[in-house]
């Protein structure tokens, strides 16, 4: 089990590290935070700029913690957040990704949530501390966490969108 936890963990980390770089720096085709930026803005995040390099050292900070099995719970309520977030954004599009669906965020989230609960295992920095972080609260506490900063991102989205309705229907 434990085994099979660090192989989940450095995988998902590993996605997550090519997600956020991609925002970040353009790399593995990616558009970069300018062209990360361009897009964020049509989807009602604003600054479009500013909140690419949010959600991208948001997901390589949880990348890291996830990795590392550090703070798990806390690494795992990013990734839960930001993963929301793009989920809601690219639902419009359906499911599958090939579609630019949420098929990606969801599955990286939903891996977050079963990290959250599940905790890191015994090959990790969490245990190797004697950090008693994972179980049903902790992963409770993640998923919550992740989806109340979540709201509060799509809220300030849903507030930018209904103000270009506005503009658009004068």
């Amino acid at each position: 089990m434990n085994l099979a936890l660090l192989l989940l963990r450095l995988l998902l980390a590993g996605l997550l590290v090519g997600h956020s770089t991609q925002k970040l720096l353009g790399w593995f085709g990616g558009a970069g935070r300018d062209g990360t930026g361009a897009v964020f803005e049509q989807w009602g995040f604003v600054p479009g700029r500013r909140m690419a390099v949010l959600a991208g050292l948001t997901e390589l900070a949880g990348a890291a913690s996830i990795a590392t099995g550090l703070l798990t719970p806390g690494g795992c309520a990013l990734v839960i957040g930001t993963m929301t977030v793009a989920a809601v954004a690219t639902a419009p599009n359906g499911f599958w990704a090939q579609r630019g669906g949420c098929e990606v965020p969801f599955c990286y989230g939903a891996l977050a949530v079963v990290l959250a609960f599940s905790g890191p295992g015994a090959w990790s920095l969490d245990h190797a501390l004697g950090l008693p972080l994972s179980g049903y609260g902790w992963g409770a506490a993640a998923l919550v966490t992740g989806l109340a900063a979540a709201t509060v991102a799509l809220f300030a989205r849903a507030r930018v969108l209904r103000s270009r309705d506005t503009t658009t229907t004068r």
